[in-house]
């Protein structure tokens, strides 16, 4: 029987091997100084299939999800193998409470248990989209997408849909920012926040289902949000945990650096002083999910598009399109080159939200190749343009 990684990691096995009372565990991260895992992140539940009880296994790489199946026996062997395994935390949700394991920075284990978060067990194989955030949050009737009693304005419904969706796409980076955070607080910066819906709803998420010490700072350079939010987070209870400030994101001054950056609809180029502002705090966890492209935008109308890509962009909407991926893919291929994984994808069906891609990175310190650098400089050199973060990166984008 395999040793676990960390004698405080035994005491889950039990948890996990419950298939009345496990919700859900989730291990992520990687214990310092020790080979990662194989996968960066793996999800625990049990499931009911034709054959009975399983406990279904999901392994996570940079581009897909790999799932098995368990009967009980093969279980026990299963467990054992990932609680030996160097993941860096372990988060298990059970019908009794939630209990979580990480190992901080000088190598010792912290454990914290909270109250139950889930009454009900959902098995079935096919299950229904989680909720991240009940619908009678009370965030939700402070932000006005819910009225008074829990329920959901039918005019506000793609903006609840949003927030799930956002919560979800969270979730599988949390595991960073929190081994990051060690014994104190989480330290989270949403620059440009505007309103604030998914600022608050992360918040409400990372302290009351997760269970976590949080602070939130919102920056944003309106005067307006800073009093509306400040006055919505005075409402809820949470004004200590939640702080709004007025300014420009490239001029952000912080006591203490974050451990999660968010940048969630920041308008064009306000989105990559975000960004540049994270790779200077070296923030462990950056997410952003981008508004407006228009600076490379204005850059193709300004000249002739080489090649045979005229084709692709003599047609308004095709350019505006072309625009959008060309901007996320040069701030990802950036992002990479400042020591992140990184990886742009969807986070909600464009019916809810045309602006719908989010770029999410987590620092591992990886060093770029010289062919990525390259590669880079080679895309920008070809279609003529130089995006607004490698200006605001100024000469920390420099080979």
């Amino acid at each position: 029987m395999p040793s676990p990684a960390v004698p405080e990691y035994a005491d889950l096995a039990p948890l996990l091997l419950d298939p009345e009372r496990l919700v859900r565990a989730v291990a992520g991260g990687a214990l310092r100084g020790s080979e990662p895992p194989a996968y960066h992140r793996v999800e625990l539940r049990y499931v009911d299939l034709k054959a009975g009880r399983r406990l279904q296994v999901q392994r996570f790489d940079a581009t897909q999800a790999h799932t098995s199946n368990h009967d009980a026996e093969a279980a026990t062997g299963e467990v054992e193998g990932l609680l030996s395994q160097a993941y860096g935390h372990w988060h298990v949700e059970t019908t009794g409470g939630d209990h979580a394991v990480r190992v901080n920075k000088k190598g010792r284990a912290v454990v914290q248990r909270s109250r139950a978060a889930t009454a009900t067990v959902d098995r079935s194989h096919d299950r229904a989209k989680r909720r991240w955030l009940a619908e009678d949050d009370p965030v939700f009737a402070a932000l006005g997408i819910a009225t008074a009693d829990g329920t959901i304005k039918p005019s506000r419904r793609d903006k609840f849909t949003q927030v799930q969706d956002f919560l979800a796409t969270l979730e599988p980076v949390l595991d960073a920012a929190v081994a990051a955070a060690g014994d104190g607080p989480l330290r989270v910066v949403d620059l440009g926040c505007g309103n604030a819906y998914l600022t608050f709803a992360a918040y409400r998420y990372l302290h009351e289902v997760r269970g976590l010490d949080v602070h939130v700072t919102g920056v944003d350079s309106k005067a307006q949000s800073r009093e509306h939010n400040s006055l919505v987070a005075e409402n809820l209870g949470a004004a200590t945990d939640l702080t709004f400030v007025q300014g420009m994101i490239g001029e952000t001054e912080l006591d203490q650096e974050p451990h999660l950056v968010m940048a969630l609809h920041a308008c064009d180029t306000a989105t990559d002083d975000a960004l540049a502002q994270a790779v200077r705090w070296a923030a462990p966890v950056v997410v952003a999910a981008p508004c407006c492209h228009h600076d490379l935008q204005r850059q193709l109308d300004a000249q002739t598009v080489p090649g045979p890509y005229a084709l692709l962009t003599r047609h308004g909407i095709l350019r505006e399109r072309m625009a959008d991926v060309l901007t996320d893919g040069l701030r990802a291929a950036l992002l990479r080159q400042q020591g992140y994984r990184t990886e742009v994808i969807e986070f909600v069906d464009s019916k809810h939200t045309p602006r719908n891609a989010i770029i999410r990175a987590v620092r591992t310190g990886s060093t770029a190749t010289a062919d990525d650098r390259q590669a880079y400089a080679d895309l920008c050199r070809q279609w003529g343009v130089t995006p607004r973060l490698e200006s605001a990166l100024g000469p920390l984008s420099s080979p």
